[in-house]
Order: C-alpha cells, then sequence, then structure tokens
C-alpha cells in the first residue's frame, strides 16, 4: 500500500490525526510512516513501542562530538526528548498530538564512539488532557550501564 506523504516525505496531519498515538509510532516502527529526519543526521531510530512506552537505539559517533572529544550533550538531549515525548504519544487518542514544553537532561558519564549502541527508554507517568508527563534514561545496550537520565513535561492539543 503506497502512503501519500508531504512534500518533505513526512506523514501528513490527516494520516497523523486518524490513528491514535501508539499506532502512529507502530506505522514508524513498521516503516508504514518516514521516520523523523534528525534520527538519519544523529544516528537513531525507533527500536520498541508499548503503552506509554517508547524506546530508540542510537550509535554515538565522532560526527557527533563536542570540541573536547566526547558526544555533545545535545546528543544526549535529542535521543531523550524524542524517547520521552514518543512515550506521551503512545497514550494519546486519535486527533490529538502534543509538543515539548521543557526537558532535563542529567549526563551520568561520557559517550564515546567507541562506546557502542545505546538504548534511550522513555515511559510516560501521566498522561492527562492537557499534558503529559515522561522520564528517561539512555544506557548501553552492551555494558547495560546508566549514562543519562531526563524527564519532560509535554503539552497535548488537538490536531
Amino acid at each position: 500500500m503506497k502512503i501519500a506523504q508531504s512534500s518533505a516525505g513526512l506523514p501528513t496531519l490527516e494520516q497523523i490525526a486518524a490513528k491514535s498515538g501508539r499506532e502512529f509510532m507502530e506505522a514508524v516502527l513498521n516503516g508504514e510512516f518516514a521516520a523523523a529526519p534528525i534520527g538519519i543526521t544523529l544516528g537513531f531510530s525507533v527500536h520498541e513501542i508499548g503503552d506509554g512506552r517508547a524506546v530508540f537505539r542510537g550509535e554515538p559517533s565522532f560526527s557527533v562530538y563536542n570540541p573536547i572529544g566526547s558526544v555533545h550533550g545535545g546528543w544526549f538531549g535529542t535521543l531523550l526528548d524524542s524517547c520521552m515525548a514518543c512515550a506521551v504519544q503512545t497514550a494519546l487518542p486519535k486527533g490529538k498530538t502534543y509538543t515539548t514544553l521543557e526537558f532535563k537532561v542529567n549526563i551520568i558519564r561520557p559517550l564515546f564512539a567507541s562506546s557502542g549502541p545505546v538504548l534511550a527508554i522513555g515511559d510516560a507517568t501521566h498522561v492527562g488532557r492537557r499534558t503529559g508527563v515522561a522520564e528517561g534514561r539512555i544506557v548501553g545496550e552492551q555494558d547495560g550501564k546508566l549514562y543519562a537520565t531526563g524527564s519532560t513535561t509535554c503539552i497535548i492539543m488537538d490536531i
């Protein structure tokens, strides 16, 4: 089945509104809808979707280093913002969307290109009519170490 895409190659608002948040995220996971282009740029993608849960898998590379020779804090922030906000999205009904109001990141230890892949795990702790709250963490896929934690508040809106 061919999906009509917007000019940017992303799903249209009509396509997004026709699915619940979880259905939308599952469509991204299974390739029915295009993933966010920033994932290509920064080396991460949707890995797993559940009720109130979104897991992204990322692999840091030299291209996301800061000037002092480790992965830039913005990479941690983008990965955490993505998994936490998408965790909120999985709990939204048809016709609703969200945007991040604020998020906080705590980097526990540095990442390097040699660190290997990480999982960014987002879990929604509250999804109401107007706001959603989620927590996230970045853990090493191979070593299980905690690299960062985060929290977010999202505003929920009609599409």
